[in-house]
C-alpha cells in the first residue's frame, strides 16, 4: 500500500469510520526530511542556499568555527515542527532558532539545545528531543518572495505558485489577496520554459540583472523536483538579499514514497524518531499499520477487508484498537511481527484475525498465527475467522495446536465473539 493511501485510510474513507478514528493523534506516513537534509539536497543540485554545517555535539564546537567562519551564524534546532523560533526547551532554555555574531557563544547555544527537548505549539505536549542543530551563515534578507511547485489532481499534473508576498501563510494570500498569486499548470513534457520563468520572476518583483538570476533558480528547482521524484517543492521565502542574491532560505519537500528504489539514499535521510515506533516497525516488515485508540487488535488481510472488519467491530458496539493489513504475500515471519505489533499495544485486550484467502494460503496465516502465540506467550483472547485458499488445512492446524482459539464463520460473528471476549 502506498504512503497516500495510507492517508486516504486515515482522513477520506466513510462517515462511519470517522466517527472512531482518532483524527488528532494522525500523522501522515510520508517522508519526513529534516531542513538541513532538505537544504543538502537542494545544494547538491545546484540551487542557491545559504552555506550551513550540521553539528550533533556541543563539543564539535571549535572544529566547526575553523573550518566555518561568516559574519554572523543562524543556529536552528532541526526538528519536524514550526514555531521553533518561539519555542522554549525542557530545561528552561528560550528559543530553538538564535541569531549571533560572537563566535564565542555558540558553544553555549548548542549546549542547551542538544539533548534536549523542544516545545512549541506544534509539537507533542513534553516536546521532541533535539539531536541536530544546523549552524547557517545569517542571509541578510531585503525582500521575501513564496514559489512552489506541487502534484495537483486536478491539474493532472504539476502546477507551479508563485507569490510576490512570501514569508506568510499561503492560504491567507490566496483569500485575502488572489490577484498576488500565479498559478501555471506546467506541461510535464515541455517543462518550465526560460520564458515563464523569467515572467514568473518578474511577478516576484525580482527587477535587472536579478530577474535572469530568480528564473535560472526557477529552472533548477523544476529539476530538482523531477530528479527526486518530489510531489511538492515548497520554498518560503524564496528572497532577495541586500548584497543582490537569490537565496532559498527555508524548503519543504515531499516524496513520491513509490520512487523509493530510485532514491534509496534520500529516503534514508527519513526522519523517524519522532514517528509513531509501531508504524516504523510495521514499515520495516512490509506491514500496513495505523494505530487507534481502540482495545480490540485487528490482523486482516487487504484493506479493504480491515476497513469492514474495523466498521463491523464499531457497529457491534466494540472499538477497533488498529489498522493492521498483512497483505496479499504475507509470509510466516510477517505474521508473527504482526502479532508482535499488536501486543506491543498494552490496550489491546483481544484480537480478531480476519482473513480472507485469495492469494494468501490460510494455512501460512496458521502456522504464523501458533508460532507467534506460542512464542509471545499470547494472553489475551484470540478469534480467528478464515476462508479461502487452504481453508480447511488452516483450521486443521490451529485446531491441533492446542492454543485457546475462539473460531468464527463469519465477519459478524467474529466481531461479536471479539467483543464478548472482553467481557469474560
Amino acid at each position: 500500500m502506498s504512503q497516500f493511501m495510507k492517508h486516504v485510510i486515515k482522513c477520506n474513507i466513510s462517515q462511519k469510520y470517522l466517527q472512531y478514528l482518532p483524527l488528532k493523534n494522525i500523522q501522515a506516513r510520508y517522508l519526513n526530511l529534516l531542513e538541513c537534509h532538505s537544504k543538502d539536497l537542494l545544494n547538491q543540485h545546484g540551487v542557491a542556499v545559504q552555506k550551513f554545517k550540521i553539528v550533533e555535539n556541543a563539543d564539535e564546537t571549535s572544529s566547526l568555527l575553523k573550518s566555518f567562519d561568516v559574519d554572523e551564524y543562524v543556529l536552528k534546532a532541526q526538528v519536524l515542527a514550526g514555531g521553533r523560533g518561539k519555542g522554549h526547551f525542557n530545561n528552561g532554555f528560550k528559543g530553538g532558532v538564535h541569531v549571533t555574531k560572537e563566535r564565542t557563544k555558540i558553544y553555549d547555544l548548542l549546549k542547551n539545545m542538544l539533548g534536549y527537548k523542544l516545545i512549541t505549539k506544534q509539537t507533542p505536549k513534553d516536546g521532541i528531543l533535539v539531536t541536530k542543530v544546523m549552524v547557517a551563515e545569517s542571509v541578510d534578507i531585503k525582500r521575501e518572495t513564496y514559489f512552489c511547485i506541487l502534484m495537483d489532481r486536478s491539474q493532472n499534473g504539476p502546477v507551479l505558485i508563485a507569490s510576490p508576498a512570501g514569508g506568510m501563510d499561503i492560504e491567507d494570500i490566496a483569500v485575502n489577496s488572489p490577484e498576488l498569486i500565479k498559478k501555471i499548470p506546467i506541461d510535464i513534457f515541455e517543462g518550465i520554459s526560460d520564458k515563464v520563468a523569467l515572467d514568473v520572476a518578474k511577478f516576484l518583483n525580482f527587477n535587472g540583472p536579478l530577474a535572469s538570476v530568480a528564473a535560472n533558480e526557477i529552472k533548477r528547482l523544476w529539476e530538482f523536483f523531477l530528479s527526486v521524484d518530489a510531489v511538492q517543492i515548497e520554498i518560503n521565502p524564496l528572497v532577495e538579499t541586500l548584497d543582490n542574491k537569490v537565496v532559498c532560505v527555508d524548503a519543504k519537500i515531499q516524496f513520491d514514497d513509490n520512487s523509493q528504489f530510485r532514491h534509496k539514499e534520500i529516503f534514508e535521510l527519513d526522519e523517524t524518531s519522532e514517528s509513531d515506533p509501531r508504524e516504523v516497525m510495521a514499515n520495516k516488515h512490509n506491514l500496513n499499520y495505523i494505530g487507534m485508540n481502540g482495545n480490540i487488535g485487528c490482523l486482516v488481510n487487504g484493506a479493504g477487508l480491515a476497513m469492514a472488519t474495523m466498521d463491523i467491530i464499531k457497529l457491534r458496539g466494540g472499538e477497533p484498537a488498529n489498522f493492521l493489513d498483512v497483505g496479499g504475500n504475507v509470509n510466516e515471519n510477517q505474521v508473527y511481527e504482526a502479532f508482535k505489533l499488536l501486543t506491543l499495544d498494552s490496550s489491546v485486550k483481544a484480537i480478531l484475525v480476519n482473513v480472507f484467502g485469495g492469494i494468501v494460503n490460510c494455512a501460512t496465516i496458521a502456522k504464523g498465527l501458533i508460532n507467534a502465540s506460542r512464542k509471545l506467550d499470547l494472553k489475551v483472547p484470540l478469534v480467528v475467522r478464515l476462508e479461502g485458499t487452504n481453508v480447511s488445512a488452516g483450521k486443521k492446524l490451529l485446531e491441533e495446536s492446542g492454543l485457546l482459539i475462539e473460531f468464527a464463520s463469519d465477519l459478524d460473528e467474529a466481531a461479536k465473539k471479539a467483543i464478548s471476549s472482553l467481557k469474560n
